[in-house]
């Protein structure tokens, strides 16, 4: 009895360790396969990815080019120099041989050379062929390719350095777009990376090739942009003269634009930076950290607010209040809603009183314009004649057509952090803003915004994206996108653009405030504008900061070509548009139209005014240079009896005025013409300064308001050679004419 109670518990706790075997031989049983088959693609990677080595290798970034074909932005190779501690056996000697070839901090390569758990470690990313190859004879002379190598990789690199900086962009140290269209365009720019994949057993060495991979990289695609070379170049150049002559105290800008297709030619802020080395200030920034210890935080913290400002693009990202250039918009929204026609007659006194108003608001002319008609309110920008349209327009039809003109969203241009416009709300536009907003103030915009609106009256009344990119294409030249233009609903007829259009030739050729804008030879239609910056206070808490513009395109009856140049804060001089920035608004279109093969037109007044250049007649017989001559229509005189032409006056390649410019031919045995001393004509009228200097025997060449004769007060404001210098019989003396009245 008691031996099969025995029996009975060895059965039992045999049943119980054969069940709890089982169950753990089951539990067992599941994490192998829980291991081996469920998570088999996860284990596999993590050992992977513990004996592999990855390598990324970037593919060749993408160029951009110009419209004509010309290099903005490309690559050039460059020597990526790395250590590898792990292997080094005299970390000293290592430092002090680099440092001492690529000029590298010693201490810095010692700290890393040091590293011997580390196997690599970057020293230079971006070493130039003449320095690697000193770095290659140093590793082959001293057995070193176990502990030093170089690898060859390639470095973004702009060949025309500053040109079109705030526009193109430029790329961090990885090669990444961060700023302008290397940024916007930077997944197409830099295509898909490539790996190559080694493997590597427990003490990092190598292991057979069948553990290797290598997945290819995939090439970039190419810009191809609407920027033109030659039009940024000059746009570059006006606006610098613009900046430093007028004193420029908060930068420039300025944008050069096809109306009708909204492709950008150029753009540029002033001043420019390096796109090789964008951390570098410009010298007007670097001056501002005089006054700052170097080594201090706030010397840092004001360098790096001074190198983001440098990089803002002014054009695109920056508001301003455009002042009287919004009248275009005004006077074409009137006549569109026939609040006026071409025939309405306006009384200024030089203010207006509007209702919920504490005064009356003044017109820039404070005498008033008296009874004037609609194209004169216009070209002499009234106030008080803009502020009766919008009253006639409405409140809510001006608002309405404040929206069609682009001016309550952004403009889409393929540029980072486009600003949006500052502007009221419906609710809140009351009958006074209504009224101020009619001369373009109390509500903000940014250039693009505003030549995108003009543009809209330039081209017949349709509003167009503003871009840059013409297309992308593959590294076979295969189109792989092209831009179409694609046109908004009409926002006002084409017959109100005409009237606008011819109403705005007429102020430039004749009495308008955008006189100073004329260039001979081409219609162009101008409005300038002086903005005052209500929320900017001197040190006596007056309001005295201005922004000066003007805007135009050109020919006024079929539009090409559109420009905007913006100078904020003046400080020499005035600061009416009028002569801030309309005069290099002339001279840039003056220097862009006939590149773009638009023909000039000259009048019977503009053929008087014709500049020519002369050639370089210097070693021809004088039978040849007298004949290319009189092919040019120039006077002449021939000085000596010798058949070679020996020296000239004045020099090759300068410019003189064709009806009463004369070039002198000197020979051997000819006496140089006398010495004179250049008279001095500022502030004379051109006729009086031609007189005075043709009296002394000088040429003449006559720069900005060629039409003097249309209007009253157009003076001589320079000259070169400056008054007292000693010329040769002959020269040329360039004299800069301007109407200085505000005209706006």
């Amino acid at each position: 009895m008691k031996e099969n109670k025995i029996s009975t518990k060895m059965k039992r706790r045999s049943i119980f360790l054969l069940l709890f075997f089982f169950v753990v031989a089951l539990a067992i049983t599941y994490a192998l396969f829980k291991l081996q088959i469920l998570g088999y693609d996860d284990y596999q990677q993590k050992v992977i990815d513990q004996l592999t080595v990855e390598t990324n290798v970037n593919p060749e970034r993408g160029t951009i080019y110009d419209v004509n074909g010309k290099i903005l932005a490309t690559n050039k190779t460059v020597w990526v120099l790395y250590i590898m501690p792990k292997n080094i056996t005299d970390p000293e000697f290592i430092a002090k041989g680099i440092s001492d070839i690529t000029g590298g901090d010693y201490e810095a390569i010692l700290e890393k050379a040091k590293k011997t758990g580390y196997k690599y470690q970057v020293i230079d990313k971006s070493l130039d062929k003449e320095t690697s190859n000193k770095i290659r004879v140093f590793i082959d002379e001293n057995s070193l390719t176990e502990q030093i190598q170089l690898n060859a990789s390639t470095k973004r690199y702009y060949p025309y350095g500053s040109l079109a900086c705030h526009a193109i962009g430029f790329v961090n140290a990885d090669g990444s777009g961060i700023y302008g269209l290397e940024k916007v365009y930077n997944n197409i720019l830099e295509g898909t990376t490539g790996k190559y994949i080694t493997a590597q057993d427990a003490r990092s060495g190598d292991m057979p090739f069948q553990y290797e991979k290598y997945i290819e990289d995939e090439n970039a695609y190419d810009l191809n942009t609407t920027i033109d070379m030659y039009i940024q170049y000059q746009l570059e150049s006006v606006l610098t003269s613009a900046a430093i002559e007028s004193g420029a105290q908060n930068r420039a800008a300025g944008i050069v634009m096809n109306p009708k297709t909204g492709e950008i030619y150029a753009m540029a802020t002033y001043p420019s930076f390096d796109l090789n080395c964008p951390y570098e200030l410009d010298p007007l920034s670097l001056n501002k950290l005089s006054g700052y210890d170097k080594d201090s935080k706030e010397y840092r913290n004001e360098y790096l607010n001074l190198v983001f400002a440098m990089w803002n693009n002014k054009a695109v990202t920056e508001l301003y209040e455009p002042g009287s250039t919004f009248k275009v918009v005004t006077t074409s929204v009137a006549l569109q809603e026939k609040a006026a026609t071409v025939g309405s007659m306006f009384t200024c006194t030089g203010s207006l009183k509007i209702d919920g108003y504490y005064r009356a608001i003044s017109c820039h002319k404070r005498t008033g314009h008296g009874t004037i008609n609609f194209a004169q309110a216009l070209q002499q920008s009234c106030n008080p004649a803009m502020m009766t349209l919008a009253m006639r327009i409405g409140r809510e039809k001006f608002y309405d057509y404040f929206k069609k003109f682009g001016y309550t969203g952004k403009t889409g241009i393929d540029l980072p952090s486009e600003a949006g416009g500052y502007y009221h709300s419906f609710d809140d536009f009351s009958g006074v803003s209504l009224a101020v907003y009619a001369f373009g103030q109390t509500f903000k915009t940014t250039p693009i915004q505003q030549i995108r609106a003009v543009s809209t009256v330039a081209n017949g009344g349709y509003l167009v994206t503003p871009h840059f990119i013409k297309s992308i294409t593959d590294k076979q030249g295969n189109i792989i996108y092209e831009h179409k233009t694609e046109l908004s609903d009409r926002v006002v007829d084409e017959d109100v653009c005409k009237t606008i259009s011819a109403i705005l030739k007429e102020g430039v050729d004749g009495a308008g405030g955008a006189k100073n804008a004329y260039v001979a030879g081409y219609s162009v239609a101008a409005k300038t504008g002086t903005s005052e910056k209500k929320d900017k206070y001197d040190a006596s808490g007056n309001t005295s900061y201005r922004v000066s513009s003007c805007v135009a395109y050109a020919p006024s009856e079929d539009a090409q070509v559109a420009v905007i140049i913006i100078v904020d804060e003046p400080s020499v001089g005035t600061a009416y548009g009028s002569v801030v920035a309309a005069p290099y608004v002339s001279k840039l279109l003056e220097l862009v139209l006939p590149y773009l093969g638009i023909e000039a037109q000259y009048s019977e007044d503009d053929k008087e005014h014709e500049q020519v250049k002369v050639g370089d007649y210097t070693s021809m017989s004088v039978v040849d240079a007298e004949e290319i001559i009189k092919k040019q229509g120039i006077k002449y005189e021939i000085c000596g009896s010798g058949d070679i032409v020996r020296k000239q006056i004045p020099l090759g390649n300068s410019y003189i005025t064709k009806s009463t410019g004369r070039v002198i031919l000197y020979t051997d045995g000819a006496d140089i013409s006398p010495i004179t001393s250049v008279p001095d004509v500022v502030g004379k009228s051109a006729q009086e300064a031609n007189k005075i200097l043709a009296n002394a025997g000088l040429n003449i060449k006559i720069e900005g308001a060629l039409n003097f004769k249309y209007g009253q007060g157009a003076t001589v404001v320079s000259q070169f050679p400056l008054a007292g210098a000693s010329v040769t019989r002959g020269e040329a003396v360039t004299i800069k004419i301007l109407f200085t009245d505000d005209g706006e």
